[in-house]
């Protein structure tokens, strides 16, 4: 039987690449379990979009369902209306949130430093951390959609093309987010000031991308900038899944458009994979 000698050129490589690839896989155990065990992270992160979810249907749902016909009839419930928009700003707090703070941070107590002395490659760190936001976002988007079904009584999608759309939408949203979060941890200047460079970045793009605001009372001007950043997209996706197509009239096109969709996130995505590699350091360049 021929072996593959791993000492010729493609062998190595080829185990080169393995190396990397396991390397990044025991990361992401690792990353997921430190996720959980900080308070904060799991506070702002993993909790934040049920607490804003149950405000909401708490205050607003005695106002009415939002989109009635005028004769009082049709429409959703308050909670079914700002659930897509709740999936998608915990894609965005998981993603870009919490590494762009959490990285900055290792990156001020030294951590990444250590990690650049030993044979953990950049690839491989970034495995860890994009497949940790994929399982924390995973079990924080059907936890969700489970509250949402069986504590606030909000009907779900039987089509099963429905959800394959909810698959993708997800899928290229939580690793562009990730992606993004590792590109925006260079941007504070210590773990400390992380909180305070990221988190108005987040909220500024939950209020204007249609999470916390009905998006169609936005002014024109207002929903032209949210349609540049990735949250717009991630949002309209996902009420593609959640609310009944009548619903489409009061995007900014009249329609889901998911083609749009799908081409917007996978720029940023493509964007955020550039940004996150070419600016990402184990020490910062002015230390």
């Amino acid at each position: 039987m021929t072996t593959l000698d791993t000492t010729t050129p493609t062998g190595g490589i080829r185990t080169a690449r393995h190396g990397v690839l396991r390397l990044g896989l025991a990361r992401v155990y690792y990353e997921a379990r430190m996720y959980f065990r900080t308070p904060d992270s799991v506070f702002f992160t993993f909790l934040f979009p049920f607490i804003m979810l149950a405000i909401f249907t708490a205050a607003f749902g005695s106002a009415g369902n939002i989109g009635t016909a005028p004769d009082g009839s049709g429409g959703v419930s308050v909670g079914a209306y700002y659930l897509p928009g709740m999936l998608a700003a915990g894609m965005l707090l998981s993603g870009v949130q919490n590494l762009a703070v959490d990285i900055a941070g290792e990156k001020s107590d030294g951590t990444l430093k250590r990690l650049g002395g030993t044979p953990l490659s950049p690839l491989s760190y970034f495995i860890g951390k994009i497949g940790m936001v994929l399982v924390t976002g995973t079990i924080q988007a059907a936890l969700l959609i489970l509250v949402a079904r069986f504590l606030l009584d909000i009907a779900l999608p039987t089509d099963p093309s429905t959800w394959l759309t909810f698959a993708w939408v997800f899928l290229f949203g939580v690793i562009a987010c990730a992606f993004l979060g590792i590109a925006l941890s260079a941007l504070p200047r210590s773990g400390k000031s992380a909180t305070a460079v990221v988190i108005p970045i987040v909220l500024i793009l939950q209020f204007i991308s249609g999470v916390y605001l009905q998006f169609y009372v936005l002014p024109e001007w207002m929903q032209n900038v949210a349609s540049l950043f990735p949250l717009k997209w991630m949002a309209q996706g996902m009420r593609s899944v959640f609310l009944p197509d009548s619903f489409a009239s009061l995007e900014q096109n009249g329609v889901w458009d998911l083609p749009l969709v799908a081409l917007n996130l996978g720029i940023w995505l493509v964007v955020g994979l550039v940004l996150s590699r070419v600016t990402f350091r184990w020490i910062r360049k002015d230390s």
